[in-house]
């Protein structure tokens, strides 16, 4: 007889404490079989067999691992498609219910929905709730109801709305004598998945109060250590955003406010799928003729655009996973704006470059820098990389880590001047957009 169990399906919320599904299912009486799947969908698409992040989750499912062992329960780690995971889960247990924190990307709604049905269909239900953002969907709108677009707005309301209740912490501790009691079962290795096995050292989990402290006025400055780097953390939930939110109250509300951005493109990708799609936010920006050129995308890619600024970031992107926020926004603008190349393909190479990759910050990130997307800048605002490096590098502590052959031969010369490539843009925009 297969034994009754519930199952915990971890995603996005790779951590055992202080997680909104995983306390809904200890407490919920039935022993618990925790579970991931590295999923063929979303792996078979990554060209990089290095990647980090693939190493970065199977860290952080080992870390679980550990601590499952050590009460006398263990992961399941499968290989495959979430469907294929659970139909072996079904032959093996007798399923009463499943339970998942939300995902709000397009494909993770296509595939629990997908889940669901065959769950359904073999007696068993699926349960999801909300965990990796403080507020969603529909939890702060505008009075009429209609959904925020414009962040200071959204900020404030979102501020009004908090709660000591809705940063409290899931107790989840208290009831993991419940977890089901089996033998380790091995996590597949990343050879056995085709990815390689290499030592990659990634930022801690925590943010120190004394950086938090300073966070506002350092946080612009690439060159020195005023961010909290705790992107992939939020990214693949190996920090509570509940814990988080509580240290930027007492500290940081710019730090705070960060947080909220995160929530804010959350909740607009839920409210505007069609972001989804590979279509501007904002539909007039889809009628915009784009030069994109290949070569110069290529020499942006790879940071040789004769602009120092920029291509310190391309190159910190493409040696470590990471880019600096103020940056990010430097290399967007410079792309769209300057090489009037869409920004659908910077927002494609920051998908597989970054770390912390998530979709709906990226597509409103890259949106912002077009002009395209939600509370964006209008679109005759260029940022000139020259103004913002005096204002955020004036030392070159930044660029010369990055581009050490500065003012050398071999540094190449700007692939556009700027006041050209600012005429070209207002003209190219103009065209299709009237003039705020």
């Amino acid at each position: 007889m297969k034994p009754s169990v519930n199952i915990m399906w971890f995603r996005r919320d790779l951590r055992l404490s202080d997680n909104a599904a995983l306390y809904h299912v200890l407490k919920n009486n039935s022993p618990v079989v925790p579970v991931f799947v590295f999923d063929k969908h979303i792996l078979d698409e990554l060209e990089n067999k290095q990647d980090r992040r693939v190493i970065f989750i199977h860290q952080a499912l080992e870390h679980i691992q550990q601590q499952l062992l050590q009460m006398g329960s263990t992961l399941q780690v499968f290989y495959g498609t979430p469907l294929e995971m659970f139909q072996s889960l079904l032959q093996r247990y007798s399923i009463e219910k499943v339970f998942t924190n939300h995902d709000y990307e397009k494909y993770a709604i296509e595939r629990d929905g997908a889940v669901a049905k065959l769950l359904q269909e073999n007696g068993a239900s699926f349960h999801s709730y909300k965990d990796h953002v403080i507020f969603e969907k529909h939890e702060v709108v505008k009075d009429d109801r209609l959904p925020y677009t414009v962040f200071t707005p959204y900020s404030k309301r979102w501020k009004a709305t908090l709660t000591p209740f809705h940063l409290k912490p899931y107790p989840t501790e208290k009831y993991f004598s419940n977890f089901y009691k089996q033998k380790e079962i091995a996590i597949p290795s990343l050879p056995a998945m085709g990815f390689k096995e290499v030592d990659v050292v990634f930022p801690i989990a925590t943010v120190k109060n004394e950086l938090l402290k300073h966070y506002k006025e350092r946080r612009d400055f690439p060159g020195v250590q005023g961010t909290s780097h705790l992107g992939i953390h939020l990214r693949f939930g190996t920090v509570s955003i509940r814990a988080l939110a509580n240290q930027a109250l007492a500290v940081s509300e710019t730090f705070l406010n960060e947080l909220i951005w995160r929530d804010f493109y959350q909740m607009i990708l839920f409210h505007f799928p069609h972001i989804s799609n590979g279509l501007a936010f904002r539909k007039e920006y889809d009628l915009i003729e784009w030069r994109n050129n290949e070569k110069e995308f290529q020499q942006w890619c790879e940071g040789k655009t004769g602009y120092p600024i920029v291509d310190a970031g391309m190159r910190e992107l493409n040696a470590t996973g990471y880019m600096h926020n103020r940056v990010r926004m430097i290399v967007a603008s410079f792309l769209t704006k300057h090489l009037l190349i869409d920004w659908r393909w910077g927002e494609a190479y920051f998908a597989k470059q970054l770390d912390d990759f998530d979709f709906a910050a990226n597509n409103g990130g890259w949106q912002w820098a077009a002009g395209s997307g939600c509370d964006a800048a209008p679109y005759f605002r260029v940022f000139n990389p020259t103004l913002q490096t005096e204002k955020f590098d004036k030392e070159l502590q930044y660029i010369k880590k990055w581009v050490p052959e500065l003012n050398s031969f071999e540094y190449p010369q700007p692939i556009v001047p700027h006041e050209q490539a600012r005429k070209r843009c207002l003209e190219v925009y103009g065209k299709v957009l009237k003039k705020g």
